[in-house]
């Protein structure tokens, strides 16, 4: 029988910024290789999937579109299933899908390219999910799409096994990434022209504590890399509210690349859920550190997740949740209802609150969210903000963020991507503030939201 031959490939990904860097780094193999990328799936030889598993709809979505393609009329193309399902299911894959040629766990993606040699010489299924991770990446070869930011994998996995969690299972144990590896790519991006560095992990805080011989911290790390000339901007996320330390806070505070914006989820209002959820803090343990983070940093924007109707959540702690959002005032906020995840201790309970109940609760949070964020826009109106303009939008107006996440829309030319702006704010509508850019050169931002 003939070897079957790939020329073509198209990538879909689903899920959370570190998806997206493994699907950057999976095109850059594949391009490496001699393929090409193309836009639409009936062009492909090989359709890859780079999957999500964290919520029961991310799964399903996944499902019902690969699902789909068995059922095509369309010529066939190679399959495979990559990232967090690709962890959680395993060969149940092949069962569910059998249409599906190849499974690649998120710690085996440097095996893309042996996988797919061993599919196409031996026209078998095949599955490479190894339950550990070791940093072999070649990141350097990753294609990003976006030429002003960049995403920039510091550590992987987490140690933390909250109860409703699968990224434990999915994702391994942490793993932090050598630094001067670290350094060594953002310094590449700096040359390249990249502005921006998000610094990814499920837990960044946890950084370096894997490896004590190293003594180089998350806020080390950090230290490092603002001395890098070129980065305008350092984000970083996940933050565990555990592991936010005096030190990471100064950092924020002193350091001019490092913006002040902290995703911090809180997950839950009432200690007790939290205690169930493994979540390892107090509700009073989080307050105070927050407190201590908007003394450091006084002009501090932070992010939250939250679930709501854990099981045997009561109104009155879900009530909790809401005074808690309402005092915080998150400027960011991803807000789910809860949904038992297979392999999870959480996953043996009751799931007890109905579901009715938990959407009434999530349209609350929605609801209050939006009036919060609606009063910060508002309150936006007439100041200065600094703005890294990253591309056109829909309408052809550049399109850019403020050091604090907001999202900002004004008229310029082509030349100002990838540059820092200032940007008198003039208007607001949904999530969206509109500007104009002031032409004076060095003009103070009012504040850096």
């Amino acid at each position: 029988m003939e070897k079957r031959q790939l020329k073509t490939f198209f990538v879909r990904t689903y899920g959370c910024q570190m998806n997206e860097l493994d699907s950057e780094l999976m095109i850059g193999a594949l391009e490496k290789r001699g393929l090409s990328r193309v836009q639409e799936e009936e062009d492909a030889d090989l359709l890859l999937f780079n999957t999500c598993s964290i919520r029961d709809l991310a799964e399903r979505k996944v499902m019902g579109k690969i699902g789909q393609l068995g059922r095509s009329p369309h010529k066939r193309s190679l399959i495979g299933v990559t990232g967090c399902m690709a962890m959680a299911k395993k060969e149940r894959i092949f069962r569910k899908l059998p249409h599906v040629d190849f499974v690649v766990g998120t710690n085996n993606i440097s095996d893309l390219n042996a996988v797919l040699d061993e599919v196409l010489e031996t026209g078998k299924q095949t599955i490479r999910t190894d339950s550990t991770f070791e940093e072999n990446l070649n990141y350097f070869d990753a294609v990003r799409d976006d030429p002003v930011k960049a995403f920039v994998s510091i550590i992987r996995g987490c140690d933390k096994y909250c109860t409703y969690c699968v990224v434990p299972y999915t994702r391994g144990k942490e793993v932090s990434r050598p630094a001067q590896d670290i350094v060594a790519e953002c310094k590449q991006l700096a040359a390249k022209g990249y502005k921006e560095i998000t610094l990814l992990g499920q837990n960044v805080n946890s950084y370096g504590k894997d490896a004590p011989e190293w003594n180089v911290l998350f806020h080390d790390l950090l230290y490092q890399l603002d001395k890098i000339e070129g980065v305008e901007r350092i984000r970083f996320m996940t933050s565990h509210p555990c592991d936010i330390t005096v030190e990471l806070m100064q950092a924020i505070r002193d350091l001019p690349s490092v913006c002040e914006f902290v995703h911090f989820p809180i997950q839950a209002g009432s200690s007790r859920i939290l205690r169930k959820m493994n979540r390892r803090y107090t509700l009073e343990q989080y307050l105070e550190k927050v407190q201590l983070l908007r003394e450091i940093v006084p002009n501090v924007s932070l992010g939250t997740d939250i679930i709501v109707g854990f099981p045997t959540e009561t109104e009155e702690e879900f009530q909790m949740t809401y005074d808690i959002f309402k005092q915080i005032r998150y400027s960011v906020a991803f807000l789910f209802a809860y949904s038992a995840r297979k392999g999870t201790p959480a996953f043996r309970w009751t799931d007890d609150v109905p579901e009715e109940v938990k959407q009434e609760r999530l349209q609350r949070l929605i609801q209050l969210h939006q009036e919060i964020s609606n009063e910060e826009m508002q309150s936006l109106i007439g100041s200065e903000v600094e703005i890294l303009v990253e591309q056109r939008n829909k309408t052809e107006s550049l399109k850019g963020r403020t050091r604090c996440w907001k999202k900002v829309i004004f008229n310029g030319e082509d030349n100002l991507i990838g540059s820092l702006q200032r940007v008198k704010v003039t208007g607001c509508n949904h999530q969206t503030l509109y500007g104009e850019r002031l032409k004076s050169a060095n003009l103070p931002a009012s504040d850096s939201r």
